[in-house]
């Protein structure tokens, strides 16, 4: 089971269902609570933070193995793996986190690992739930509830609201108790 200092909760769905657009919504919802939101996100596809020219992209494209770019109101780290195999696991990427400057952590994928999890699911997907397979799935948020009803609270996937509210209650507040 994943530890941390603070609160996690995780969404899991397949690819397609909407994790960032909803977890977009939510982090306004959670913010107006008074919460500070930690997001780490798993991306299964090459990605870029900056673009050629600039001077961090040419400082790693020359062979830095970590660059770090900092502002007065930003900071990003971007460390290069010469394989896929020294991709870093959750655990060590969370134990990196200053845990006294975030009340949550929410976490985008990782849907194999264990820790608390909201499923996303969408019927359009025509893809199985994994909910009955996961038992550290928490809740289902879906457009159209399952026809048995699971022994976890459901929600509408349409509703952000609703959905920050199961997080701060349910997460934020049982486990700062």
């Amino acid at each position: 089971m994943l530890k941390s200092e603070l609160p996690i909760i995780g969404f899991s769905a397949y690819s397609g269902t909407g994790k960032t657009t909803l977890i977009k919504q939510v982090i306004p919802l959670l913010r107006s609570k008074g919460l500070k939101i930690a997001v780490i996100k798993h991306a299964h596809h090459h990605f870029d933070l900056d673009r050629p020219g600039k001077d961090s992209y040419e400082l790693r494209k020359s062979g830095a193995a970590h660059t770090i770019i900092c502002t007065t109101t930003r900071m990003a780290a971007i460390s290069e793996f010469d394989s896929p195999e020294q991709e870093p696991s959750l655990q060590a990427i969370v134990d990196t986190l200053d845990t006294r400057k975030f009340d949550i952590l929410l976490v985008e994928g990782y849907k194999d690992l264990a820790f608390a999890k909201i499923e996303l699911h969408r019927t359009a997907m025509k893809k199985p739930y994994l909910y009955p397979e996961d038992p550290t799935i928490i809740a289902l948020a879906c457009d159209i509830a399952p026809s048995e009803a699971p022994s976890i609270p459901v929600m509408d996937i349409n509703s952000p609201g609703e959905i920050a509210d199961f997080i701060y209650e349910e997460v934020y507040q049982k486990y700062s108790n």
